[in-house]
């Protein structure tokens, strides 16, 4: 990864509760982890930090949503994903979302299976 795509991040980062950021740094490590050819982008006005295919929103496949005291991990086409753990929420006709207020949250390899399906649904 570019070093201006790490600097971005952090600078995306700095209006957030040193809580917050730290919960965003290991969302994208787990992230980049399953999806290690992401494109990542950036869109402040939306507290989204985006991964996907590309730099479309068709390439979308999940991304980092930032709160004051949370993040949530988004996923754009969760709403058909499988989810036996019952993990995602929200009541869009697409997206569907995964809290995290803490780092054990992080740790549920049910989130990992999630990012791994979604990409390869998206790469079918």
């Amino acid at each position: 990864m570019a070093e201006n795509n790490h600097q971005t991040f952090e600078a995306f980062l700095i209006h957030y509760p040193v809580s917050v950021q730290k919960l965003a740094r290991n969302a994208r490590t787990l992230i980049q982890a399953a999806m290690p050819a992401s494109v990542e982008q950036f869109d402040p006005s939306a507290n989204l930090i985006a991964y996907g295919l590309d730099r479309s929103y068709k390439g979308l496949v999940c991304g980092i949503t930032l709160h004051k005291a949370y993040i949530n991990i988004m996923f754009a086409q969760g709403a058909s994903l499988p989810d036996p753990q019952g993990l995602l929420q929200g009541t869009g006709k697409l997206a569907r979302h995964i809290r995290v207020e803490r780092m054990a949250d992080l740790e549920a390899p049910e989130i990992r299976s999630l990012l791994e399906t979604a990409l390869q649904r998206k790469t079918q």
